[in-house]
C-alpha cells in the first residue's frame, strides 16, 4: 500500500466519526415545558401499549380461528405487576 492511501484513509474515517457522532438533546429552558412534554410522552407510551396489547389479542384470535382452535382463549391475568 502507498503511504498516501493509508493517510486518506485515516483521514477519512477520522471526519466520517466526526460527521456521525450524536450529540445529546439540549436541556429544556422551561421546566413547565419539561415537565408537559415528559407527560405528553407518558401518554403516548400509554396509548401504545394499549394498541400492543389491543393488537397482540388480535393476532391470537386469528390464529386460534385459523387453526380451529376452539377452546375459549386464557383470561387476563387478574394480578398484574
Amino acid at each position: 500500500m502507498d503511504i498516501r492511501t493509508v493517510i486518506i484513509t485515516l483521514a477519512m474515517a477520522a471526519t466520517a466519526s466526526a460527521v456521525w457522532a450524536k450529540l445529546p438533546p439540549a436541556p429544556p429552558a422551561d421546566p413547565a415545558k419539561a415537565a408537559e412534554a415528559k407527560k405528553a410522552a407518558d401518554d403516548t407510551a400509554k396509548k401504545e401499549a394499549e394498541l400492543l396489547g389491543k393488537y397482540q389479542d388480535r393476532a391470537v384470535a386469528n390464529y386460534r380461528k385459523n387453526k380451529g382452535i376452539k377452546a375459549p382463549a386464557p383470561a387476563k391475568a387478574a394480578a398484574k405487576k
